[in-house]
């Protein structure tokens, strides 16, 4: 059994939680929003979201039955509800009320927990929780590797994120992104980041990257474009089958876990 009490970092009536540099990590209240869903509608979305479904209930098989898991930005409701189905004990926290919007149908019916904390200082004392599960926030933090400190302090077994890597086509995604905000609309600027990078963040924590899976070959982008999910899904066999995914894909996701127990 884990304590989940919160501890007396961070302050709810300040949103920066008294940081120095003033900054606050909120790009997930974007994240949370119908806006944003609407990336993910149609045929093409939905098997972005199951793709990312499979790799991260993959990464997290290990964990015991019941685990309790923290989903940290979760309010895009892309991981809770699977991770729900699957048996985790799980509570989701977000900069701001308006994250939980589109949770509440696992909130009411108490599948999930979710509370409003300082993202950047999380409530819960070290190890409160087996894992911490981020998605779709570290590319737009204003501190990743704050954000990647706070996840491997608050648990005790294994962290999962991820990010989209400089080693797939991202590396040019500067200049072509003029042109992806014009065929996606709502896309927003975003760091990418190298697998070195990535594992020197978890080092730093003492954590090991145990597991890394790219999610696709081909950009994002290019499967919205052509929006025929069944030419995509087709699409990125070759790749998959050849070893080329993992080596040149993305976005990444990764499973660190914690050298020694809390």
């Amino acid at each position: 059994m884990h304590d989940h009490s919160s501890s007396s970092q961070g302050d709810p009536n300040d949103p920066a939680g008294g940081h120095a540099d003033g900054l606050v990590e909120n790009a997930d209240i974007a994240a949370s929003s119908e806006d944003y869903a609407r990336r993910f509608a149609g045929a093409v979305g939905r098997w972005f979201i199951e793709t990312q479904t499979r790799i991260t209930l993959k990464l997290l098989r290990a964990l015991p039955a019941g685990a309790s898991v923290l989903d940290v930005g979760g309010g895009h409701a892309q991981i809770t509800p699977p991770l729900v189905e699957a048996g985790y004990d799980v509570t989701v926290v977000g900069s701001d009320p308006q994250c939980g919007h589109r949770l509440q149908p696992w909130i009411q019916n108490g599948h999930c927990r979710f509370e409003v904390v300082d993202l950047r200082a999380l409530p819960y004392p070290k190890g409160a929780f087996d894992a911490a599960v981020c998605l779709r926030l570290l590319p737009h933090s204003v501190d990743w590797t704050g954000l990647i400190a706070e996840l491997c302090r608050v648990a005790s077994r294994s962290v999962v994120v991820d990010y989209p890597s400089s080693r797939s086509a991202n590396i040019v995604s500067a200049y072509f992104f003029p042109m992806k905000r014009g065929l996606e609309l709502n896309t927003r600027r975003f760091r990418i980041f190298s697998p070195f990078e990535i594992r020197n963040a978890f080092t730093d924590q003492g954590f090991a990257v145990r597991t890394e899976e790219a999610q696709f070959l081909w950009p994002m982008v290019l499967h919205r474009l052509v929006n025929q999910a069944l030419l995509s899904k087709m699409a990125e066999v070759p790749g998959r089958l050849l070893g080329l995914t993992n080596k040149l894909g993305s976005p990444v996701i990764v499973r660190a876990d914690r050298q020694s127990r809390v």
